[in-house]
């Protein structure tokens, strides 16, 4: 049995994971709007995979018997003023749950709740990934330029990255 606590975090970061899946449709389809397709697919297929994350931690609270509570979720930005602004503050969210996730790990760990401790050390490993496939996402457009023809290669680059 999970405590109150455990299951207030668990809930807490069901609803930051469906705020990043929210986030990057938001942001796919700025990119299709402004004919990013690659990057707007790539965003499309990674807000599918932020809801999974959400869906698994609901899982969990579900096979330990407790209670599911689903928050509203906050309205995404939807402006952006460059692909790269767009990858930049991806970047700089996943950096955001990451901490979220640390801090929830560190937290179990505290509490000696080891089952949870163990569940959440697949999100672990997956925020190392996607920290440093935003972080080389960023740093490509960066290399690439931001005229129009380097920022065709760049989306090419992305749509690349897609099933990954």
């Amino acid at each position: 049995m999970l405590s109150n606590e455990v299951i207030d975090l668990l809930n807490d970061q069901v609803a930051k994971e469906m705020f990043a899946a929210n986030l990057y449709l938001s942001m796919s389809g700025w990119c299709f709007k402004n004919r990013f397709d690659g990057a707007g697919e790539f965003l499309s297929q990674h807000a599918e995979e932020e809801s999974g994350h959400a869906k698994k931690l609901i899982t969990y609270l579900n096979e330990t018997d407790s209670q599911v509570m689903i928050q509203s979720i906050e309205k995404p930005e939807s402006n952006f003023s460059s692909l790269l602004d767009v990858f930049e503050k991806t970047y700089k969210h996943e950096i955001s749950v990451t901490q979220s996730i640390n801090n929830l790990v560190d937290f179990t760990f505290n509490k000696k709740d080891y089952s949870t401790f163990n569940f959440l050390q697949w999100y672990v490993s997956e925020q190392h990934e996607e920290e440093s496939l935003f972080r080389g996402i960023v740093d490509k457009i960066k290399l690439i330029g931001d005229q129009s023809h380097g920022l065709y290669l760049a989306d090419q680059y992305i749509k690349t990255l897609i099933n990954k």
